[in-house]
Formats: structure tokens, C-alpha cells, sequence
């Protein structure tokens, strides 16, 4: 990563602008700053920029509508700051859009090293090889994960919609199936952070995706939970095809 790396920080606080601005210039990075959506969108128009640093308290529109916007139009990182760290909170904002999170008050060299990981992660997703995972429909027993609309298609045929968090998770499961997940493991791969503070956010995620994956009694989740190690998906294949049967 070197000075072609181009960040956008959206705060309100100039100071903390001007703070970050030539903090990530230190290593590298050609910052960008804007002060609420417009100026966010504005900048977003003129400049390639590769990674959105952006506040959620913000004037005018508030950061998560932000994210949800620059979220359907691009796969951009997205780092949330939020002054609130609890693991619901956590969990609205990657539901939301955002890849990572940071607590108010930071130090800036965490900033620095979280945009590393999000990029570095970001940039390894979009290099690897295709996958089933990658395919407009994802068929797994009977169900079928539709990515473009991030919802899924019970064997019944009725249609669930996912949270992005949630079908980040689900993607990770089914990337590998029948694979026994750490907490820790979880949160590295469905969020791109790999710190044990947040075991709270990914139990309470996989709640959700178990309850919507178990609709009817004699037909339960498939997300195993494994005591004391973590969690597995238990099922027997997992197959890509294209949306044209939808």
C-alpha cells in the first residue's frame, strides 16, 4: 500500500479531519476529508478513493444511511467510528455496510492498522479464485442463497431476508461446510476483525441466521453449536449456478 492508496475521512470535527489527515499521510496514504454526506458524495464523485473512513454521528444524514448508500453502489471499505460500542450497536453498523468499526476515543495507529487489515482483506477477496459462494445463487440442501438480493429461498419456496451481516456469515459458513469456526475465526472472516471483545455481536448473529435457516420444528438449523469451541454449518453439498431458475 503506498500514496496511490486513497482514504476519504467523514467527520464533523475538523480537528480530528486534520488529526487523520496527516497522521495516514505518515504512511503513505492520500487522505481526502469531507464534513457530512454532501461533501462525502462529492468527493466520492471526483476521486478513486479505495476506503471510506466514516463517522456516524454526522449533520444532515447520519453516518449508517451513509453507508447503506455508498454500500449500493460499491463493495468500498467501509470503517465505521461510532462513540457507542456496544455488541447491538457493533452489530447495526456491519448490517449496515460497514466492514470494521472503531470506538471513539481511538489512537490513530489503530486506525491505521484496521485500514490495513480491511484492505488487505478486501483486496485477497477479490483476487481468489471462484467459488461456489461467489455464483448468483448458492444451492445448500434444498435452500437457495440469492447474492444479489441477499436473501435466501427455503425449500418451501418462500423468500428470508438477510441482513448484510447476516449474509456475510452465511457466506462464510458455506465457504467451508462442515468446518468446526472459533468465535475468534468468525469474526476474522464475516467481519474482517480478529479480536475476542466481540464474541457477544457474532453469537448474536448466528441467532439470528440460526432462526431464520430453522422454519419449521422438524427441520432445524443447520448451524451447530459446539460447546466451548464455536460453531459449524452441517451440510452435505453446496453448489453455484446462475439466476436464470429464479
Amino acid at each position: 500500500m503506498n500514496g496511490s492508496t486513497q482514504i476519504l475521512i467523514v467527520d464533523d470535527d475538523e480537528d480530528i479531519n486534520q488529526l487523520l489527515r496527516d497522521y495516514l499521510a505518515r504512511f503513505g496514504f492520500r487522505v481526502h476529508t469531507a464534513g457530512d454526506g454532501p461533501g462525502m458524495r462529492s468527493v466520492l464523485d471526483q476521486q478513486p478513493i479505495d476506503l471510506v473512513v466514516l463517522d456516524i454521528m454526522l449533520p444532515g444524514t447520519d453516518g449508517l444511511t451513509l453507508a447503506r448508500e455508498v454500500r449500493q453502489q460499491s463493495v468500498m471499505p467501509i470503517i465505521m467510528l461510532t462513540a457507542s460500542a456496544t455488541p447491538l450497536d457493533r452489530v447495526i453498523g456491519l448490517e449496515n455496510g460497514a466492514d470494521d468499526y472503531l470506538g471513539k476515543p481511538f489512537e490513530p495507529r489503530e486506525l491505521v492498522a484496521r485500514i490495513h487489515t480491511v484492505l488487505r482483506r478486501s483486496r485477497t477477496a477479490h483476487d481468489a479464485p471462484a467459488d461456489p459462494t461467489r455464483s448468483e445463487v448458492v444451492c445448500f440442501d434444498g435452500w437457495e442463497l440469492h447474492r444479489t438480493e441477499h436473501r435466501l429461498r427455503a425449500p418451501d419456496g418462500l423468500f428470508v431476508a438477510l441482513s448484510n451481516a447476516e449474509f456475510r456469515l452465511l457466506c462464510t459458513f458455506l465457504q467451508t461446510p462442515r468446518h468446526l469456526f472459533s468465535r475468534d475465526q468468525l469474526v476474522e472472516q464475516a467481519r474482517g476483525r480478529s479480536m475476542d471483545a466481540f464474541e457477544r455481536s457474532i453469537d448474536l448473529l448466528v441467532s439470528r441466521l440460526r432462526q431464520k435457516l430453522a422454519r419449521q420444528a422438524d427441520a432445524p438449523s443447520p448451524i451447530k453449536t459446539v460447546r466451548g469451541a464455536g460453531y459449524l454449518f452441517d451440510v452435505q453439498t453446496v453448489r453455484g449456478r446462475s439466476a436464470w431458475r429464479t
